[in-house]
């Protein structure tokens, strides 16, 4: 593929990966740091994309340079996992999605700094779901323990701390979304034979 056909399909591929990550372009300049005007150029093809516009979008949703160009022949489906470390928790992203819902692996170390409840509060939605260790979780008044196989799931405003229980590691899911939306599994029911 020769560099004007990838510099010419950069517009229509930004608009609608914005599009499919349904983030809009005052969210993804803020993401960003590139003005909400430029970006909408880039969009329209009235910017010609240069390494210093393209490397923080490519950031933002969580992607190689050459996926967001599509230099490749075919996608690899697998979503990188990139560990991000801050004392005894490590999270892991599982989806590659800027806006809306985000999905991490968290492994909390068993450590001293996580032991003392720190209770905070932010705008958002979470679902937990423990699949390893026992985990303490204070949120408002409750101290409560999830085992694993058990689930949390509440409103971020809410002033929360989860850590170990126990001397023991654990591991758990989260699927967070800052706009508030409520996580719920819907099944169908079966018909009756």
């Amino acid at each position: 593929m020769d560099v004007e056909t990838v510099l010419e399909a950069v517009g229509p591929r930004l608009r609608a990966l914005r599009g499919e990550q349904e983030v809009t372009l005052a969210g993804l300049a803020e993401q960003t740091g590139i003005s909400v005007s430029t970006l909408s150029r880039l969009e329209s093809g009235g910017r010609k994309p240069t390494l210093e516009l393209l490397l923080p979008i490519a950031r933002a949703y969580g992607m190689a340079l050459d996926e967001l160009l599509e230099t490749t022949t075919a996608a690899d489906p697998r979503v990188p996992q990139r560990a991000v470390t801050n004392g005894p928790l490590t999270m892991i992203p599982l989806s590659r999605r800027a806006g809306g819902l985000q999905a991490y692996k968290m492994i909390l170390a068993p450590g001293s700094q996580r032991r003392k409840p720190d209770p905070q509060s932010h705008e958002g939605y979470e679902w937990l779901y423990v699949l390893d260790g026992r985990l303490r979780m204070v949120l408002g008044d409750h101290d409560i323990v999830l085992e694993p196989g058990e689930v949390a799931e509440f409103d971020t405003r809410l002033p929360h701390w989860f850590g170990v229980a126990d001397a023991h590691r654990v591991e758990m899911l989260s699927i967070f979304s800052r706009e508030g939306e409520r996580m719920h599994t819907r099944a169908a029911s079966r018909p009756k034979e």
